[in-house]
């Protein structure tokens, strides 16, 4: 089968959950079908990037769109009604190019990436799927009641529209799918019953277990320049580590991913360490004896508890980010609620080597069992066959 992909970003490096599972997508893919990838940039590319990409796709069209059309597409969306994000990655010029991009390459299905890209695929003719990943409505409101007050009318003003836009979609499209049953439940159409869950999967031969001295007693990882694990380090930083510290005043803590937002930066102190980006995140986990990931805003299945589980370290979450992931509380992974209770999960860990053991064993049990790429995108091959 003949598939075009459109991202509303290059997939390559992997740094964020959305550019992570449209790559392993597209390899897992690539192995059966010819696969067309249209990726939007608003940046420099990668210098490895469409080396990468054209290793798995058979063609990679890579489309530009720059700072003052976005401005310009921007203020058109807050007076259309559309979605500020959908007018930010929106370009008539993009659209004619896909729509060019279509008629050449003839696919037998398209599969688009996200809702802010559905205004480039919706009036394209055919079968086509949408893949909603997570429920962006849902994060812009929890990142609204998080926000400081001058900025909470722009969120609520995206937040409507979005709630919105996610319904008018879902009725365009042959399918939609999403990466777990929690966010298909808040999508607001009445018909979201039949979107097809979809989960991430993880490298289990990538992300395995190596012995390395220990340096740090936590860590946390991910993009540090994206809100919701913004949130989660300052947390982690200031309410539940002090807590930890008075009991071991020699427990250290790594806070490692790219872009770390001033706030992340000025976490740093002589018993936490804010890494910024690392050329090989494993060496971030290998190294640290408690993986934590304290989530209280965003949405969505986080890469960074699969990562962490398939590498056998003993995590902790939140009962946000575990109801996404689905393991065990207390068997599997230990769910936090408050300060307190990410604490003495922490020290209970840190004290009792073979229940942290047992805990990380049962955790890599469960991904392992659960979370694989290569099963994960088989459902969504039969749905584009329409199996």
């Amino acid at each position: 089968m003949k598939i075009l992909v459109l991202l509303s970003r290059v997939p390559y490096p992997t740094e964020k959950g959305d550019k992570l599972r449209a790559f392993h997508q597209l390899r897992c893919l690539s192995e059966k079908h010819e696969v067309i990838l249209v990726a939007l940039s608003n940046s420099r590319l990668h210098p490895e990037a469409r080396k990468k990409l054209e290793q798995i796709c058979s063609k990679v069209y890579i489309l530009p769109i720059g700072v003052a059309g976005m401005l310009w597409n921007v203020f058109k969306s807050f007076f259309n009604g559309k979605p500020l994000q959908v007018g930010y990655f929106y370009r008539c010029r993009v659209n004619s190019r896909i729509r060019k991009i279509f008629s050449q390459e003839k696919p037998e299905h398209v599969y688009c990436q996200l809702v802010r890209m559905a205004e480039y695929a919706i009036k394209l003719p055919g079968p086509k799927t949408l893949d909603y990943q997570d429920v962006f409505s849902m994060g812009v409101k929890r990142r609204m009641e998080d926000s400081p007050w001058y900025s909470r009318l722009i969120f609520k003003i995206e937040y409507k529209r979005l709630l919105a836009y996610e319904s008018e979609v879902f009725d365009k499209f042959t399918h939609s799918s999403i990466i777990s049953i929690p966010d298909r439940d808040l999508i607001p159409h009445p018909g979201r019953k039949q979107i097809h869950i979809i989960p991430n999967g993880v490298d289990h031969d990538y992300f395995a277990a190596v012995e390395r001295e220990k340096k740090y007693d936590i860590v946390f990882t991910g993009n540090m320049g994206y809100p919701p694990n913004v949130n989660a380090a300052e947390f982690l930083a200031h309410s539940i580590f002090p807590l930890v510290h008075k009991s071991r005043p020699d427990a250290r803590l790594l806070i490692a991913g790219a872009n770390p937002h001033p706030r992340v930066l000025s976490l740093k102190s002589d018993s936490i360490h804010v890494s910024g980006w690392v050329p090989d995140i494993r060496e971030c986990y290998a190294e640290s004896r408690v993986f934590i990931a304290p989530m209280r805003i965003g949405t969505g299945l986080q890469n960074k508890l699969l990562e962490a589980m398939s590498m056998k370290l003993p995590c902790i979450t939140s009962h946000l980010a575990n109801s996404a992931l689905g393991a065990k509380p207390g068997t599997e992974i230990l769910v936090g609620q408050n300060p307190s209770d990410y604490a003495e999960h922490i020290l209970r860990l840190l004290n009792d080597s073979v229940y942290s053991t047992e805990l990380a064993e049962k955790g890599y049990e469960f991904v392992l069992r659960n979370y694989d790429w290569h099963a994960a995108t088989s459902k969504l091959e039969s749905l584009f066959s329409g199996k």
